[in-house]
C-alpha cells in the first residue's frame, strides 16, 4: 500500500520543501528591506544631529523610556494610514470663476491692498495668530473681514450672508475642516460665486491634489505672503480693477528688527507689512501660545495622541515660519515626518531638539521686546 502512494507522498514532500524555501528567501529579503531603511532613518537622524547641537538640558528628554510605542498598532487616534478606494472621495466640479491675468509688477506694500476697497473676504482659521496676521496685513485697506473659528462656524455664517468675494479656508480645524466644509459648499449653487482658497502649509503636490478635489480653486502657502494674496485678489475682482502703481516706496523708513541665528526678524517684519508694532504683537502671542509646546507635544506622543500632535505641529510649522523662526521650523518639520513616517525611536531626540530651539527663540524674542 506504501509503494501505491510513494510517487504522491514523494511529490508532497519535494512542494513542501520548495515552500520552505520560499519562505526562507523572502523573510531574508524583509529582514534585508528592513535594514535598509533603518540605516536611511538612522543616516537623515545623524544629518540632523549635525545641524541641530543637543545641549546638556535637552539630554533628559532622552532618557525616558521608550515602552510607551511598543504599545501602538498603528490603529490609534495617530493613525495616517491611506483611505481605501471605497472610502476616497470623488473631485469636486467646480463652477468657473471668471479670472485675469496678473501683470508684472514690483513688490507689494500694504498700500497696495486698499485697491480692492469694499470687498469682503471670510477667513476660516482656527488659529488666532494666523487671524491676527491677516487681519494686521489688510488692515486699512477697506476689505472688510469676518473671522470663523472652524468649518463649522463658516458653514453658518454663510447661510445668512453669502455676500463675499472668497473664502480663505484652513485645510485643518476642529469640528469641520476645510477640505468637509469646502465640499458642502461646492454643493450648494448659492455658493458659485465664491471663490475657495485653501490656507495650508501643506505644500506636497499629493496635498493640493487633495485640496484642489475638495473644490478648492486655489492656494495659498502658510506663511502667508503678501504678493501672493495680492495676486489671487487681483485675478478675482472684475475687470475695472487696474493694478495701481505703489512702488516709489524708496524713502521707506528703515527698520532696525532682531537678526539672530535662531529669528530672522526681517522675514516676520515683512509677514507684517513691516509693522513693527504688529510684529512685536505677534511674537507676544507666539510666546503665550507656544511657550510650553515642547512639553504639550512630549505628553501627546507618549499618550498616543499622534494626531492631535500632528495638528500642533502644523501650527507650529506655520507660525515658526510667520515670526522667521527658521531652525525651530525645521525642527518641527522633522518631527512632523517622523510621525507621519512612524519613525517612532526617532521621535524623543527630535522633540530634544525642538525643545533646545524653542528654548533660545524665546530668550531672543525677550532681549528683542525688552530693547
Amino acid at each position: 500500500m506504501f509503494s501505491q502512494f510513494q510517487n504522491e507522498i514523494i511529490g508532497a514532500v519535494l512542494i513542501i520543501l520548495v515552500l520552505f524555501v520560499l519562505y526562507i528567501f523572502l523573510k531574508k529579503s524583509n529582514k534585508n528591506s528592513s535594514q535598509l531603511a533603518n540605516e536611511e532613518k538612522l543616516k537623515r537622524r545623524t544629518t540632523l544631529k549635525g545641524i541641530h547641537k543637543l545641549f546638556p538640558e535637552e539630554q533628559e528628554i532622552l532618557t525616558k523610556k521608550e515602552a510607551v510605542f511598543e504599545t501602538l498598532t498603528g490603529k490609534e487616534e495617530g493613525s495616517f494610514e491611506e483611505p481605501s478606494i471605497e472610502q476616497k472621495e470623488q473631485p469636486v466640479k467646480v463652477k468657473a470663476i471668471n479670472k485675469r491675468d496678473v501683470p508684472p509688477h514690483d513688490k507689494i506694500t500694504k498700500k497696495h491692498f486698499e485697491e480692492f476697497k469694499g470687498e469682503r473676504i471670510l477667513v476660516a482659521e482656527d488659529n488666532l495668530i494666523n487671524q491676527k496676521v491677516l487681519a494686521g496685513l489688510l488692515a486699512g485697506s477697506g476689505i472688510e473681514l469676518v473671522m470663523a473659528n472652524d468649518g463649522q462656524e463658516a458653514l453658518d455664517i454663510l447661510e445668512n450672508d453669502r455676500q463675499f468675494l472668497m473664502i480663505l479656508m484652513d485645510a485643518h480645524m476642529p469640528k469641520v475642516d476645510g477640505f468637509e466644509a469646502t465640499r458642502i459648499i461646492r454643493a450648494n449653487s448659492n455658493y458659485d460665486h465664491i471663490l475657495v482658497v485653501a490656507l495650508s502649509g501643506d505644500t506636497a503636490v499629493d496635498d493640493i491634489k487633495k485640496m484642489r478635489d475638495a473644490g478648492m480653486s486655489e492656494q495659498l502657502e502658510k506663511p502667508l505672503r503678501m504678493e501672493a494674496l495680492y495676486n489671487i485678489l487681483y485675478a478675482y475682482t472684475g475687470e475695472n480693477r487696474t493694478l495701481e502703481e505703489n512702488n516709489n516706496n524708496n524713502d521707506e523708513e528703515y527698520i532696525e528688527v532682531i537678526e539672530t541665528k535662531e529669528l530672522h526678524g526681517d522675514k516676520g517684519l515683512h509677514v507684517c507689512g513691516g509693522d513693527e508694532a504688529f510684529y512685536h504683537e505677534i511674537l507676544k502671542e507666539f510666546v503665550e501660545s507656544y511657550k510650553n509646546s515642547d512639553s504639550k507635544l512630549l505628553e501627546l506622543i507618549e499618550t498616543g495622541e499622534l494626531q492631535q500632535a500632528d495638528k500642533l505641529l502644523l501650527d507650529i510649522i506655520g507660525i515658526s515660519a510667520n515670526i522667521g523662526a527658521d531652525l525651530l521650523n525645521d525642527v518641527a518639520t522633522e518631527i512632523k515626518n517622523a510621525i507621519n513616517e512612524g519613525e517612532e525611536d526617532s521621535f524623543y531626540e527630535l522633540i530634544s531638539l525642538y525643545r533646545g530651539h524653542l528654548q533660545r527663540v524665546l530668550k531672543d524674542i525677550q532681549n528683542y521686546q525688552n530693547i
